[in-house]
């Protein structure tokens, strides 16, 4: 049987090395690559075609839910455990609804990131103990957005331009201006700064 080659994406290089050691310690795994943001992720997802990426949630630019959407549509077939320090259900549903098979705390005493990868591989759903109540009930509201709208939703609430979305998401900027009016439209919302109190109520964004 042939290795579960890895992508690993954390912007912390301290921290990938720990994940690294974790994994290279199990000969059934095989780290392929390494990658410090979501930008970067996407593009040496496309170039490695890992089996498994093992994505941190909370990264500058594309975080780890908007890079696991711009990977499976790409690359369906590739298993995306997310690594994460927040245990709210809102972004555990969040990753989960961008296709990711996996969601697991960073700093659980007990993480054993080797089986998880492992699991993943093999078609199942890992979710740390105890993250959701039950299995994630589907968000209506949300529902009406598709993931390109989530993704410049979040971008926005982030704080960014339509300018540094489209450079972000390799669209033009003309149509990150048609995805954020038929978005607000959707949600009934008109206002930036109303974009952003919803954005966070749904978990999408935090504030720093």
């Amino acid at each position: 049987m042939s290795a579960i080659t890895v992508l690993l994406v954390d912007d912390h290089s301290m921290v990938r090395k720990g994940f690294r050691r974790m994994l290279e310690d199990d000969p059934d795994i095989r780290v392929v690559g390494e990658a410090a943001d979501g930008r970067e992720a996407v593009k040496l997802a496309e170039e490695l075609k890992p089996r498994v990426i093992v994505m941190d949630m909370a990264m500058p630019g594309l975080n780890g839910m908007q890079a696991s959407i711009e990977i499976l549509k790409v690359l369906p077939q590739t298993a995306i455990l997310i690594l994460s320090m927040y245990s709210e259900e809102n972004y555990v549903r969040n990753a989960l609804e961008a296709g990711a098979k996996g969601y697991i705390l960073k700093d659980a005493m007990d993480i054993d990131l080797a089986a998880s990868v492992k699991q993943v591989a093999a078609g199942e759903k890992v979710l740390a103990a105890g993250l959701l109540s039950s299995a994630p009930e589907h968000d209506a509201e949300m529902g009406k957005l598709t993931n390109r709208e989530k993704q410049i939703l979040q971008l926005i609430a982030e704080g960014k331009s339509n300018k540094e979305i489209a450079a972000l998401l390799d669209l033009s900027v003309n149509t990150v201006s048609v995805h954020r009016a038929n978005l607000m439209e959707a949600l009934g919302i008109h206002r930036t700064a109303e974009l952003v109190l919803y954005a966070v109520r749904k978990g999408l964004v935090r504030i720093p």
